[in-house]
């Protein structure tokens, strides 16, 4: 290995300015922000006492403190606040979740009980730790909400970027390779399947400081891998949106949007099959 590559490794680590074990501190935190909302991701014998869930409320404290400070780089009374006013939103944001896991529960026959839903799957997971990063990414703390995001498409498959906006009730089923953009406005009782891309028409950067992503209304379905693009494509409220539907316009509400199917007439002869349509 040359000296001049090693050099170079040395530079890079002298001008490195975020805080040190970053990732580990957002790992921290998704852990400690979900064992203080909900005991399935506690420890072994999580503590019911009031001391008990004060101490867990002040790791959390602690833990965001240490990751914020010098992310943003404001007063040490700013990171109070903003810390302060991430605990505010915890009341608000358990609430939130228990909607989600109710609304899975409620369409998923396959469930038996919301603690199933809470302690075992992948879309209850991913919309829990997207409503931790999208209150964080809404108090203006950098890369940090993005951490937590990829926590959860590492741990779940289900990519959300921070700045989603998602009403409550959410729910997705399954979940693996579903994507929502960064501008996406997602309403209330709507559920998703796997493989669904709420994504954007033209990835210009140009475009960063634009809506990009479409907008759902209420009470909509999207089943598995439709694809819908665009920040002015709307898909109006009590819409079904069938599996592998392609949609880059906008669609009234009451809409029923298919993918539309052939079916061909198999032949055999001589044990060589022909497909003809």
């Amino acid at each position: 290995m040359s000296a001049d590559f090693l050099a170079t490794l040395v530079r890079a680590r002298a001008e490195y300015a975020l805080p040190p074990q970053l990732r580990s501190l957002a790992e921290r935190l998704a852990r400690e922000v979900m064992a203080l909302l909900f005991p399935h991701y506690g420890g072994d014998a999580p503590g019911c006492a009031l001391d008990d869930v004060k101490m867990d409320l002040a790791r959390v404290r602690q833990t965001l403190r240490r990751a914020v400070g010098p992310l943003d780089r404001q007063s040490a009374e700013a990171d109070a606040d903003l810390v302060e006013a991430f605990v505010r939103e915890l009341p608000r944001m358990r609430e939130a979740l228990l909607d989600d896991a109710a609304a899975l529960l409620e369409g998923d026959p396959a469930a038996r009980t919301l603690d199933e839903v809470i302690a075992a799957y992948p879309g209850f997971h991913a919309i829990a730790l997207h409503r931790v990063a999208h209150a964080l990414h809404g108090l203006g703390v950098p890369l940090l909400p993005r951490l937590l995001s990829e926590i959860a498409h590492r741990e779940t498959g289900i990519d959300i970027h921070p700045g989603a906006r998602i009403g409550h009730s959410f729910s997705i089923d399954h979940g693996t390779g579903v994507v929502i953009g960064e501008t996406a406005e997602i309403g209330d009782r709507v559920k998703l399947y796997q493989g669904v891309t709420l994504g954007a028409a033209s990835v210009t950067k140009s475009l960063a400081r634009m809506k990009r992503h479409p907008t759902i209304g209420d009470d909509v379905v999207i089943y598995a891998n439709a694809t819908i693009l665009g920040g002015d494509t709307v898909i109006g409220a009590a819409s079904v949106i069938g599996g592998n539907v392609w949609l880059t316009r906008s669609v009234p509400p009451g809409s029923v949007v298919t993918h539309r199917s052939e079916v061909a007439h198999r032949e055999a002869y001589d044990g060589v099959e022909d497909w003809s349509i």
